[in-house]
This record gives C-alpha cells, structure tokens and sequence, in this order.
C-alpha cells in the first residue's frame, strides 16, 4: 500500500517538481497546487517513509510549491495577494481567492513547524495581514463572515460566496503557528486568532432537519457541519468540487483539536454529531455502487437525499476517519520524529544558475515590512477571504 500511494503521489509532481505538470496547465489554479502541497506534508508530518533517494523528498516538494507560489505575490493590484489560476489564459485569472491565499499561508504555517525556519513565519504572517485587512474578512455584529474572493478589477468588492474549508485551512494554519510559537505573546496573539476562527465556525453547524421531504434550510444551532451555500437551495447547486469541502474542513477542524487543545471542548462533540448524522446518509444506492453505500450531501437530514459521488464519499469517510483523533499524537517535526529530508531550494530557481530561489531562504526586507505596514494602515479602513483520504493516527 505504501509503494501505491507513493506512486499515485508522484505522478502528479511534474517536470519541475513542484506539481505543476504540463499536462495540466491549462486547469491548474494556486489552490489545486496548493492540496498536493498538504497531501505531501500529511505524509512528512505522519512519517510516511520518504521516496526513493533519487526523488524528492515529501518536504521537499512541499517547499518546491511554497518556492513556487512565493513568486505569484502580486503586489500590483489589489495591494497583494495570489490570483486563483496560475496562468493569464485560463478563466479566473482576474481573481484572488480564499482558497488560493488561505492555502499559502496554511502550508507556510506548517513548512514553519515542521522545519523550525522563522522565514515561512515571516511569509504566514505578510499573507494573513493581507487577508485580515481586505475585503474578504468582514467583523459583523453577529460575528466573522470569510468571503471567497475579489476581483482584481474592483479590490474593494468581495464575492458573496462563504464555504466551510475557508475558515477550516485558516484555522489549523493558525493552530500551528500557535504550537510552534516559543514566546508568551506571539502564542497569545495565535491564541486570540484561533478564538476569533472558532466564533466564524458556529454559523456552520445545525440541528438535525428530520426527514425533510421540503428540504428546507435546517434549523441553526446545531452540532452537524453543513455546506450551506449550496446545500440550503432547492435543487442544490453544489458543483463536483464542493461536496469535497466539508471533507477537507473535517481533517483541519481534527487538527487544530490537537494543536490549540481547548478547542477540543468545541470541536469534538460536533465531529461526533457529524459523523453520526453522516451515518444516516450513507444508506443510499447510487448507478454503480455497492446497495446501502452510498453517501449523500445533506448530513442533516435522516434520510438519502439522492446526491453521491467522489467528493460526498470523501467527505464521509472524513467525518468518520477523523473521530480517531481522540487518540493521536501531534505531527512529527525535523526535530521531533521527522524523517523526511529539507530541500529548501527545490522547484524553482533564481535566474543565476545557483540551483537556488531567490527568496525563499532569506529574510524579509525593511522594504517589505514597510510595504505590509502600509498595507495594514490601509486595510484598517476598509470593511477578507491534504490529501484528505491521509488517515490522522498514531
């Protein structure tokens, strides 16, 4: 099985090992990259064995896709941030995203943890300003609201759009920098972050709906993840990828429980509900599925609602795979456990034949700083933004 998930991991690596295979070009956006880039680091931080010595290690090619999108920065419009899709030809282009941004600082956050280098703490923090102090994080009355995205032709104006894995890869990102962090006040400054998260998450939780024949909204309150952006209308509109959310949202959701503990208290009895309501949606018989296995969207109902497909299924077994976390030990790091080799300069170069990049070993510049900074003063006027089938265990 080992020799099986290598393999299917790396035939996606690609030309420059950084997951971005030519085959792929004309699809592949920052965020796509972004999952193959948590995928290898579930394998570095569980001690999954590393390749053979002629490949890249599993940190390595997470670092290769840091290196990679370190570059994508676009200071020029819409004051920073990374666009969405990868390439000026493909659809999107004029868009910064969530799940593009968020993941950079995600995987900074934990290529920090893992490898002790203050440098990708230095980047997870210039990203999270960035977010914080835009248009897609806005401070309601009735609490956080984390928005998809913003188009690059108006920066002031988010996307209506709200979905569970934003806030799910902001949250564990934060509680590794929390676990990571050595003095008092950077670790309260993560504390107060991951508390400010947890209120957003109360607004995807819901009591269980019944039978719900109507298929109305489910009532708030509740302990039952719910995508409710796509789920709440009647017929869904959730497209191929977004059942997958509440999957992925899980796995980080288990994660933070780990690495900031007193949010256990929360998050572990609403895992619990999830996965006993996810119980009753697995019942279904979808066209070429085995009888009674099939899993649906609507975890709040008590019946099959006639949905299924790869992302319902991964998001079950996810719901149910994560419960294990009770009983897991934290990710393993350089220097606690860690086997997996540093190659800091892997998928990119610097145009100087060194073999190395530019920045991604270096400090952040006065004129950097000076430039966040002015981002900052700015942003405070305005009104944001892993391979999920890896079993969390011992």
């Amino acid at each position: 099985m080992n020799k099986l998930i290598t393999e299917g991991i790396q035939a996606q690596v690609g030309e420059e090992k950084n997951f971005e295979p030519k085959a792929q070009i004309q699809d592949l956006g920052n965020d796509d990259q972004a999952f193959w880039a948590f995928t290898v680091m579930d394998a570095a931080e569980l001690g999954f064995p590393d390749p053979p010595k002629d490949q890249p290690s599993w940190l390595g090619l997470a670092q290769a896709v840091f290196n990679r999108q370190t570059e994508k920065w676009d200071p020029t419009q819409c004051k920073g941030g990374m666009r969405w899709q990868k390439f000026p030809f493909n659809p999107g282009w004029d868009y910064k995203n969530l799940p593009s941004n968020g993941g950079y600082f995600h995987l900074a956050a934990r290529l920090a943890r893992y490898t002790g280098n203050n440098t990708y703490v230095d980047y997870a923090n210039r990203m999270w300003d960035w977010i914080e102090n835009g248009p897609m994080w806005q401070n309601k009355t009735d609490g956080l609201y984390l928005y998809d995205g913003i188009h690059v032709e108006n920066c002031d104006k988010h996307d209506p759009g709200e979905w569970t894995y934003n806030v799910g890869q902001l949250l564990s990102g934060a509680s590794y920098l929390y676990d990571y962090s050595s003095d008092n006040s950077t670790k309260q400054l993560w504390h107060d972050r991951i508390d400010v998260l947890m209120k957003n998450t109360d607004r995807w939780f819901y009591k269980t709906a019944g039978t719900n024949d109507a298929n109305k909204p489910p009532p708030g309150g509740g302990q039952i993840m719910a995508e409710a952006a796509c789920e709440f209308v009647q017929p869904q509109k959730c497209n191929q990828d977004q059942p997958s959310f509440k999957g992925f949202t899980t796995r980080w959701f288990a994660m933070t429980s780990v690495l900031a503990p007193w949010t256990n208290a929360t998050i572990y009895p609403r895992m619990l509900a999830t996965a006993q309501a996810v119980a009753t949606q697995c019942v279904g018989t979808a066209d070429n599925q085995i009888p009674g296995t099939s899993c649906g969207r609507r975890w709040y109902q008590t019946r099959w609602d006639g949905y299924s497909g790869v992302g319902e299924q991964m998001s079950a077994a996810s719901a149910f795979q994560n419960l294990l976390i009770a009983n897991a030990k934290k990710p393993v790091t350089a220097k606690k456990g860690g086997t997996s080799k540093s190659d800091p300069g892997l998928g990119n170069d610097d145009g100087q034949g060194t073999g190395q990049p530019a920045i991604y070993t270096r400090k952040i510049t006065t004129g950097d700083k000076a430039g966040a900074a002015i981002l900052t003063i700015l942003g405070l006027g305005m009104a944001l933004g892993g391979g999920a089938w890896m079993v969390i265990g011992s």
